[in-house]
This record gives structure tokens, sequence and C-alpha cells, in this order.
């Protein structure tokens, strides 16, 4: 199947770049572009893509102001920026984006990362990693016991891979699942325990002390 991508940046370069780079993967078709937030927005309301690669600083309304506005429609939003700085990282996931890279990264990795985000899986930069994940389990409310008394045993090996770091491919394979049925799964994972991406949903499993 072609994964359809929508391109969110300010610079004309910078944006033709990356649609020239995610043209020569034959299962990638960018579907459009905008040049800031506000017209990001519009473009993914209209082609609903499978992956909105939005840069952060952009003028009038910034990337995570419509990465807030595209999640809530349920499109999926890969940040793509020069800038790692914890408050953009923060922002951009408590916005509900699926991912964060860093511009350093080579053509193949930002390929293998819309494919991730298009599976519906979670990707963020090396670079940042070990710092996101201190951040967001200090400033993230503790677990509601009573909700994670409410998924079933196969929620929890699920919550359980998730905080492991698994793929949904690679959960379906450890639990002799298809990979529709993990996301299925997941998706009920996230909403009975109350957060909006497999970050926060890592930092629950923890705290539960499944991993």
């Amino acid at each position: 199947m072609t994964t359809r991508v929508v391109v969110a940046d300010d610079q004309d370069a910078v944006r033709s770049g990356l649609v020239l780079i995610l043209g020569t993967a034959p299962d990638i078709e960018v579907v459009g572009e905008a040049r800031d937030g506000l017209q990001a927005v519009a473009v993914a309301r209209d082609l609903r893509p499978d992956v909105v690669l939005m840069d952060v600083r952009m003028p009038g309304r910034d990337g995570i102001a419509a990465t807030r506005d595209i999640v809530a429609e349920g499109g999926s939003v890969l940040i793509l920026t020069t800038f790692d700085i914890d408050e953009y990282v923060f922002g951009a996931l408590r916005a509900g984006a699926a991912g964060f890279l860093l511009k350093d990264v080579d053509a193949t990795g930002l390929i293998d990362a819309v494919r991730t985000v298009a599976r519906g899986d979670g990707v963020i930069a090396p670079a940042v990693t070990r710092r996101l994940i201190a951040a967001f389990a200090a400033t993230t409310p503790a677990l509601d016991l009573a909700a994670l008394a409410t998924l079933t045993a196969r929620e929890r090996d699920v919550l359980a891979a998730i905080g492991q770091g698994r793929s949904n491919a690679e959960i379906a394979t450890d639990l002799g699942m298809a990979e529709s049925t993990v996301k299925t799964h997941v998706s009920r994972v996230l909403g009975k325990l109350g957060v909006r991406t497999r970050v926060q949903a890592a930092i629950a499993a923890r705290e539960a002390g499944l991993t």
C-alpha cells in the first residue's frame, strides 16, 4: 500500500528536498505541501494523508499548534526539526505527535520513520530519547490504578510490550496476533489509560511495574 504524506516546512528549498527524498521510496507519495502551520492543518484536513511531516518553527501558526489540531482530527504527525530543544520535543509529543526527528537524519532514516508512523508506531530521535523519557516521567500525572484495572489480560500484555519499546509488528509476533488486532488493542489501551501517545503509555507501563 502507498503511504500518503503531506510535507510542511516554511523553507522552500528544505521542503523541496524532503519531497525529493520521499519520492525515492516506491511506497510513499507526497500528496501535498504546506508553508506554515495554518496551511498544514487545512491541507491535512482536505487530503487526509497517512502522515504529516511537520517542521516546528514556522510563521503564523507553528508546528506544535498545527500538530495539536491535526491529531485532534485523527491525523498522524511526524515532527522534523533542526532544533534539539526540550521545549519543542516535549511540546510536540504533548500535542500528540507520533514521532520526533532531527533534520540531520539521513534519507533512509527519514523514509523508515515515515513508514513507522504510517503503521501506527512511534519514533524518536536517539539523541533525545533518554532525556525525553526522564522529562515525561517527571511531568506526566501518576498512573491511575483504577484505569489500569480496566485493562484485559491481553491489553496488559500489549501495554507491557509498548513499555519495552516493541513495535506493533513485533508485538504481533511476540503475542501471536495479527498486526491489525494489535493496533486495536493499542487504541483501547490508550483510551482506557487516558493517554494520547505510545510514549505516555510506555511510562504508564513502567509505573505499573510491567517492564
